[in-house]
């Protein structure tokens, strides 16, 4: 049986000019973030531990622990909030359609029956708060005028509703049921943040403004602001207090996350600013915050979690980052064995190891969308959307010079020689090209439509897969491919061809699902009846010493076979990944 060891999770969606209204559960000492149709929980002390929930229909916006932290209601673009259980496979209790477009915040009451949701959506209907268990309304919510971008409940008695938006506007309910009070204008541009303190004695608004106002929790009455004094010089997109109510964290465009103190007479004075790591770049502006039990955590633009110790401020931040973009390739490092690299089609490489997770990001000179990644010795070779095939050199943790050669057509497939490494095989619609280094030996029309292809390590024979589902085999000589068998077994379009580490089998997969092991030898069938995937394979790798073969697909397994034993004794691991298995 195979156990999930290691969980490299992705980070979360932003997006330029919005902040993220990250949160956590204090007792798990977890957070939640959406990226996709996916919620990701993580715990910030095993970072390696991580959990996704992946039944929303639309990509999911926000997600928020019920105060007993049995519960989790998520919300997405479509106005749905579906409440599901941290427990047990995340059973679903209950799914309501909220509003009519996206939602950007949800609250639960401090007793955990009511929730209140805020976004975008037709006429009034901005914000709605609702039973848990039934979804009847607690109240009417007038005042908004345009998006309402955050919502909060007082986390004491009397319960109270605040909302702010992109009307300018910070808005005050009273209830239940609630209904509107005052409202407050106060802020000179988007309302992008309001924010109880855990104590039920005041609350902040902040904005793109870059003010920050305090008011009284129980009136609404304005009582303070943000000193701008050594505050922030550009958008506050996000705040959080701490435990005890008597700070608070901002973060904003500046790249910049600032603690304030909140005195008794309520002024907020910067105690801290916390500069972005990074090096300074618009993906360094911070996004999102979240203060939780000792960790202060920030979010930037490109979607790296800072973890700082809240009791040791000038202690570097623990750096947690990955692909916000569906992952297209993952390559081994072979002079270390423990490190990962994997790609997306974005054009970020990401370095993971084994043990430890997120082990920093290759700068690469030129960045230019991946599809297609090999690795071998100290050298990428890369092939993106743009009919070019990329070669950069690795040196230590960056990249060094890029050379690339256009091919004229797409590329489909990549596969290196790994015993004459400047020796590549591209496979394009009609046919294949081989290259030597960064220089094109030969473009080769084979009279079909190809889909995937192979070469050997030692560079002396390909094997080509077409749409019609054939595999033929050529052997290399100098700048020309000679046909020496056509092996006919697939029912559909070959997806993926891999040679094994031995190089005394191949194995081949299909978009009808199956797939098949062969000996390079005899060419003859070596493992059939590879029929378990219930829809097209992706991706297929063996284990170091070829006594094993994995397969990916788009039904979300892996199914691991074992050469010399039936298919039939296989290992399948279902719902290895929420989306589909693609590297």
């Amino acid at each position: 049986m195979a156990q999930l060891a290691e969980t490299y999770a992705c980070v979360p969606s932003t997006e330029r000019g919005r902040g993220i209204l990250i949160s956590g559960d204090s007792k798990s000492n977890s957070i939640l973030y959406c990226n996709g149709r996916s919620v990701i929980i993580r715990y910030l002390d095993r970072p390696l531990e991580v959990q996704v929930y992946g039944e929303h229909a639309y990509p999911a916006t926000v997600a928020r622990y019920s105060p007993n932290g049995e519960w989790i209601a998520s919300a997405d673009v479509s106005g749905t909030v579906r409440i599901w259980g941290t427990r047990n496979e995340f059973v679903l209790k209950k799914e309501f359609r909220v509003l009519s477009g996206r939602i950007d915040d949800l609250q639960w009451s401090p007793d955990g029956q009511r929730i209140v949701a805020s976004g975008d959506g037709k006429g009034k209907s901005l914000v709605r708060a609702f039973m848990w268990d039934s979804g009847t309304n607690v109240g009417d919510f007038d005042g908004h005028s345009r998006r309402v971008l955050s919502c909060a409940f007082k986390p004491t008695r009397p319960f109270r509703i605040v909302t702010c938006g992109e009307d300018f506007l910070v808005n005050f309910y009273e209830g239940p049921p609630f209904k509107f009070k005052l409202s407050h204008r106060d802020h000179s541009n988007f309302v992008n943040c309001v924010r109880f303190s855990p104590d039920g004695s005041k609350f902040i608004s902040v904005g793109s403004d870059k003010k920050g106002i305090i008011y009284d929790a129980k009136t609404g009455d304005i009582i303070g602001e943000l000193s701008s004094e050594d505050g922030h010089k550009g958008s506050i997109y996000a705040i959080s207090w701490n435990p005890n109510s008597k700070q608070v964290l901002t973060v904003s465009a500046d790249k910049s996350a600032k603690i304030w103190e909140i005195s008794d007479d309520n002024i907020g004075k910067v105690k801290k600013t916390l500069p972005c790591p990074g090096s300074g770049g618009v993906d360094d502006m911070l996004v999102g915050c979240l203060w939780q039990n000792d960790h202060i955590v920030t979010v930037s633009l490109g979607g790296t979690i800072f973890l700082y110790s809240a009791s040791d401020l000038d202690k570097a931040p623990l750096s947690l980052s990955g692909h916000m973009k569906n992952v297209s390739s993952l390559a081994l490092l072979k002079n270390e064995p423990k490190v990962i690299l994997s790609s997306s089609y974005d054009g970020l490489i990401v370095k993971w190891l084994q043990g430890i997770g997120y082990y920093g990001k290759l700068e690469r000179k030129v960045i230019s969308q991946i599809k297609c990644l090999a690795l071998v010795e100290e050298e990428i070779v890369s092939s993106g959307f743009d009919n070019k095939v990329w070669r950069v050199s690795l040196q230590g943790d960056q990249c060094g010079n890029a050379e690339c050669v256009d091919i004229g057509n797409q590329p489909k497939d990549l596969s290196l020689a790994l015993l004459s490494p400047d020796l590549a095989l591209v496979s394009i619609d009609t046919g294949v090209v081989l290259l030597r280094g960064s220089k094109v030996v030969s473009t080769i029309d084979l009279g079909f439509t190809v889909t995937a292809s192979a070469i050997a390590p030692n560079g002396t024979e390909a094997i080509v897969g077409g749409q019609d589902g054939k595999l033929h085999v050529y052997s290399i000589t100098g700048d020309t491919l000679n046909e020496e068998a056509v092996l006919e077994k697939h029912r559909g379009a070959i997806t993926v061809i891999r040679y094994s580490p031995d190089v005394s089998m191949f194995a081949s997969a299909d978009a009808n699902r199956e797939a098949v092991i062969w000996d390079c030898a005899s060419r003859e069938v070596k493992l059939k009846n590879m029929l378990y995937h219930t829809a097209r394979i992706n991706c297929i790798a063996w284990s170091p010493d070829s006594s094993m073969v994995a397969t990916g697909s788009l039904d979300t397994c892996i199914i691991i076979y074992e050469v010399d034993k039936p298919a039939s004794s296989r290992i399948t691991i279902k719902g290895a990944h929420l989306g589909e298995s693609t590297a």
